[in-house]
């Protein structure tokens, strides 16, 4: 890494907003690894932050078509824990600096990205050229420049590329899509969305870095807020305008602590947008010219809960996001069935997210977006 050294990046990456979890105490059961001879593609976590050990990893041990083959880490002492913990053959252990030798590794079919932003770049390159699937996580890069450097890489390599939108997959997410799509309500005439928790505590995590994070609130949970504003009408916003505003500037010091925006769609459909690191906010409201549906709560990991105006609840069996994200992806390579979440859609909200801190810069200037040359439109 050119920007931060990887020593200081393992002391931030082990005050991660929510804390690291410690894997002798995970709640949850463990089950050993499926081998390859069931027919599942081998990922590997690349990061074992809070997110791969409170996530990621659980949700491989109960999906379908992808299993946990492999781990990189700049931390020794998590091997042998992960090792024992998910049946990891030492053979499929990494570190930063070996992590290319994955290429010779035929147990590993996906490399999953879980590193602070200002990573991403570096390693979903360095995982294409060694020949292997990608899924970045969530957001795609800290620049629309870094997110077509990994589309191009993976282009290059003919991998497949997917960002860590674990939304796409939720059934509650679709169950909007299909309202939307379907006009169940009639046209979409206004939509909502709130996406932001209280994060206060050791200034010392990643999050809050901006040589890390690439920013603040809007970078981390304003993403999902720029998502379900887009697939709750069905289409790409055509402008935006923001505004920044911070209570506790002493402790939000280099990155955003709350931002709200105006998105404008075609037809004149308008989006609200509310994003925080200082503030509880998961909601999702749509209203129809004949009713109005909504998502509350909308971003967390779950269980959700919906319901719509003619008094209908919103209701599925609930399931690991990341379970059925990652099944998603491992089956779109096995048999080319959709991409739900593909570098075209990670790069288009890296436009939206610029798009938004340019506003702010220019004292809430209308920013127009023309997303729809970038051929990325039906990506809802």
């Amino acid at each position: 890494m050119s920007q931060i050294n990887r020593r200081v990046f393992s002391k931030k990456l082990g005050h991660g907003i929510a804390g690291t979890a410690l894997l002798s105490n995970m709640p949850y059961a463990i089950g050993k690894n499926t081998s390859k001879k069931d027919n599942k593609l081998g990922i590997a976590l690349v990061g074992l932050g809070s997110y791969s050990t409170g996530q990621l990893a659980p949700g491989l041990v109960n999906a379908k078509h992808c299993y946990l083959a492999g781990i990189v880490t700049g931390t020794p002492s998590k091997e042998k824990i992960w090792m024992e913990q998910y049946d990891i053959p030492k053979a499929n252990v990494y570190n930063y600096d070996n992590f290319d030798e994955i290429a010779k590794n035929d147990d590993i079919d996906i490399v999953y990205v879980v590193l602070p932003n200002s990573m991403h770049a570096e390693f979903c390159i360095r995982a294409a050229k060694a020949g292997k699937h990608v899924i970045c996580e969530k957001p795609m890069a800290v620049s629309v420049a870094e997110c077509d450097t990994i589309i191009q890489a993976c282009e290059t390599a003919g991998v497949k590329l997917s960002v860590g939108y674990r939304m796409q997959s939720d059934p509650y997410t679709n169950e909007i899509k299909r309202l939307v799509r379907e006009k169940t309500f009639g046209d979409v005439h206004y939509v909502s969305s709130d996406a932001g928790y209280i994060s206060r505590g050791n200034p010392d995590q990643w999050r809050l870095h901006h040589a890390l994070s690439g920013g603040g609130a809007l970078m981390n949970m304003g993403v999902y807020a720029i998502q379900s504003n887009i697939y709750g009408t069905g289409t790409n916003p055509i402008s935006v305008a923001a505004q920044e505003f911070s209570t506790m500037p002493e402790y939000f010091k280099d990155t955003d602590e709350t931002i709200t925006a105006q998105m404008q769609f075609p037809n004149g459909v308008v989006g609200n947008l509310f994003t925080s690191h200082n503030a509880n906010s998961n909601r999702l409201f749509v209203n129809f010219s004949k009713g109005w549906a909504e998502l509350n709560p909308c971003h967390n990991y779950g269980p959700l809960a919906g319901k719509t105006s003619d008094g209908t609840e919103i209701k599925f069996p609930h399931q690991s996001q990341q379970m059925l994200q990652m099944d998603d992806f491992a089956l779109h390579i096995q048999t080319g069935s959709t991409n739900y979440a593909p570098g075209e859609m990670g790069k288009r909200d890296m436009i939206i997210v610029e798009a938004i801190y340019q506003s702010i810069k220019e004292d809430g200037k209308t920013i127009a977006l023309n997303l729809g040359t970038m051929g990325i439109v039906k990506h809802f």
